[in-house]
C-alpha cells in the first residue's frame, strides 16, 4: 500500500498541504537511489540537531551545502582522477560517484555550520523560534469591583 488518499485531510483542515506533500514524497521515494551516502540525524540539544553524512573520499571543494525552499540540499561531485597505467583495479568497493541528499527542514530551523572530519560531513542545525511565536503567559485579572468615583450633577 504505497498511496494514501489525503482528501479527508484537505476537507477538514487548512494549511496542511505541505505536510501531505511531504508524506507523499517520503512514501514515493525510490529507496535504492536514496541509500548513498549513508547518514545519521542526531538531536544534540533541546533545539539543536546534526546531520552526519558519510563523505569518505570527498574533499571540501567537492561538497556543496545549500538551504532553499525549506530544505537543505547536500551534494557531492567527485572530480575524476587520472589512474596510473600500471594500476589495475581488481575490485572497486569505494564509491566515487556524485550524490545529492535533500532533507526537509521544519519551520525556523537554520544551518549554523558544517565541518568535514575523518570522512564524515557534520551539518549543525538549530531551531530559533521568534519571540512573537513563543508561548507567553497571560495574567488573569481578578473579578473584584473597581472603585467608582461618585458623580454629582452640576447645579
Amino acid at each position: 500500500m504505497r498511496t494514501f488518499d489525503m482528501t479527508p485531510l484537505y476537507r477538514s483542515s487548512v494549511g496542511f498541504d505541505r505536510m501531505a506533500a511531504l508524506m507523499d514524497r517520503a512514501l514515493s521515494a525510490d529507496n535504492a537511489s536514496q541509500s548513498y551516502p549513508p547518514y545519521n540525524i542526531e538531536k544534540t540539544g533541546e533545539d539543536a540537531y546534526r546531520i552526519t553524512l558519510a563523505a569518505a573520499g570527498f574533499s571540501e571543494d567537492e561538497l556543496n551545502i545549500e538551504t532553499r525552499e525549506g530544505q537543505i540540499v547536500i551534494s557531492g561531485a567527485k572530480t575524476p582522477v587520472e589512474q596510473k597505467e600500471s594500476v589495475e583495479i581488481l575490485h572497486r568497493g569505494i564509491a566515487a560517484r556524485s550524490f545529492e541528499r535533500r532533507f526537509q527542514l521544519a519551520d525556523h530551523v537554520k544551518v549554523t555550520g558544517a565541518t568535514l572530519e575523518h570522512g564524515l560531513l557534520h551539518v549543525d542545525l538549530v531551531r530559533e523560534v521568534p519571540e512573537a511565536l513563543k508561548p507567553r503567559t497571560i495574567q488573569i485579572a481578578t473579578g473584584s469591583p473597581k472603585a467608582v468615583i461618585e458623580q454629582h450633577e452640576a447645579a
